[in-house]
């Protein structure tokens, strides 16, 4: 038998990392840990915590999930992670393999002292600056874009640890949020274009730095506010202190935030996930409504726009798929007959909710859309007399650069073909996608500006707004990754 990766996980965009930071508290790691449990959904590959007390750094790294590494059958591994503040990091991996060596946060000592770093997003010129620094000597550990911050961090002749982060930032591109831990401080900076999330808080007189706010809830920290796009946060004994220091530009926060990525319970950017999700869902029945008797959320990350849509529609919402939720990211496959049947380890139909209706089913997004036909063929089987079909976000025919594992862009479905042909191909009696100006109506704007996007929609436009310096000079065309450059 075989331990494998679920081949159902494959068809879905995958979530990028979670960042989580705190200083002021004694047990600074235990709190992470839990900050970390929280963002387990934005990766389930590897998690990493390095804490400090002043003095000392201490790390504890590992494959897995978070309860697998910090969970209360490993107390002691926490309780060793000593110290007034700690960094952590949940890792899905969009540059460099899934190894030991590849999980964050990374620690470096340098000439000022030691430093733990760990990011979310993805950098669109690190293989240009991974081989200008391999030239000029410096000797890589991992295959991960993030090492490039700390080369660059190293050969800074600036005096202190934040002026060595910016003069490093500063030669990088990308889409970034970043969290830093001295003996003395934790930082935390967004990207120019705030494309990845980075949010505040504060319990008691400790202050955190995190990926989204339920982080903060879990630990029962209360929300202060986002960090702006380009700013550089300093937490240290006498407070938070805020710089910008980069050229301004235009916002352009990652839309599919909202649609997928966030957990529901968060806010992000001002608004409510689950009432975003709920709005999208609204403007996809305004946009596409069909003749149908009951409306069904694939699970789960349809199930807050299949709600919008049933109640704009007045179509009664059921939970007509259930899902297993005791299913990981890998599963025992014993025979290809197994591996074939496997869409119902995640997934098994309500049959009393479907059989003799006519159905629609929501679901966030379609990628390579063998997922979606195989739930289709499922709800048949279940006895429905019509499918239909609607998706959350318009047609996903890009790639993203900027920190999300997605396929290249010929496995993407609706790259490759026509709304009709995609029907026709999944097995549905019509399919609809919500428009890229009714997404931009369901955040409360009129419409998409062409001259200036409000968000990061380059999965759905190709309007990238960071340079895919790497891309375009013929580096690595899937989410640039470094493992060509190292093997």
């Amino acid at each position: 038998m075989t331990l494998t990766t679920s081949p159902f996980d494959d068809d879905h965009f995958h979530e990028e990392c979670g960042v989580f930071g705190i200083l002021g508290t004694s047990d600074a790691a235990a709190h992470t840990a839990l900050g970390l449990h929280a963002l387990q959904h934005r990766g389930q590959e590897a998690v990493g915590i390095v804490a400090t007390d002043g003095e000392q750094f201490h790390a504890h790294r590992g494959l897995g999930h978070v309860g697998e590494n910090f969970g209360a059958e490993n107390q002691s591994v926490v309780d060793r992670l000593k110290g007034h503040a700690a960094i952590g990091h949940n890792r899905y991996s969009t540059t460099g393999e899934t190894v030991l060596r590849n999980v964050q946060p990374l620690f470096a000592d340098f000439e000022f002292g030691g430093l733990a770093l760990c990011h979310n997003g993805n950098l669109t010129n690190a293989l240009q600056v991974r081989q200008n620094l391999v030239r000029q000597g410096c000797l890589f550990q991992s295959t991960m874009d993030t090492e490039i911050i700390i080369h660059l961090i190293a050969r800074s002749r600036r005096r202190t640890v934040v002026d060595r982060l910016v003069e490093a930032m500063s030669q990088v591109q990308g889409a970034y949020a970043l969290v830093c831990l001295s003996s003395e401080m934790v930082i935390g900076l967004r990207d120019p274009f705030g494309v990845r999330p980075l949010v505040l808080g504060r319990i008691g007189e400790a202050h955190i730095v995190t990926s989204e706010t339920c982080a903060l809830d879990i630990i029962g920290a209360e929300f202060v506010r986002d960090v702006e796009p380009g700013e550089l946060v300093v937490i240290d004994g006498d407070g938070v202190r805020s710089f910008f220091p980069f050229r301004p530009a235009p916002s352009r926060f990652c839309i599919f935030e909202y649609i997928y990525f966030a957990r529901p319970d968060s806010l992000v950017e001002g608004h409510s996930v689950y009432a975003a999700r709920k709005a999208i869902g609204a403007e996809l029945a305004r946009e596409s409504g069909v003749d149908a008797d009951v409306i069904i959320p694939v699970p789960d990350s349809g199930v807050p726009a299949a709600i919008g849509y049933a109640a704009e529609a007045s179509i009664p919402f059921e939970l007509g798929i259930i899902r297993n939720h005791y299913v990981g990211r890998t599963f025992i496959q014993p025979s290809d007959h197994v591996r074939h049947l496997g869409v119902k380890l995640k997934h098994n139909a309500n049959k009393g909710q479907i059989e003799g209706k006519r159905v629609v089913l929501v679901d966030d997004s379609i990628v390579r859309g063998t997922t979606s036909t195989k739930i289709v063929d499922m709800v048949r089987n279940a006895g429905a007399t019509e499918v239909h079909m609607r998706i959350a976000s318009p047609p996903t025919t890009e790639s993203c650069f900027y920190g999300v594992d997605t396929p290249e862009r010929d496995k993407l479905l609706a790259a490759q073909m026509s709304a009709e042909q995609m029907a026709q191909r999944i097995g549905v009696d019509s399919l609809a996608f919500i428009t890229i100006d009714g997404l931009y109506r369901a955040m409360g704007k009129v419409k998409r500006d062409e001259a200036a996007p409000q968000y990061c929609d380059a999965c759905f436009t190709g309007d990238y707004p960071i340079a895919l310096t790497d891309r375009d000079g013929g580096g690595a065309t899937r989410q640039l990754s470094l493992l060509a450059e190292a093997s």
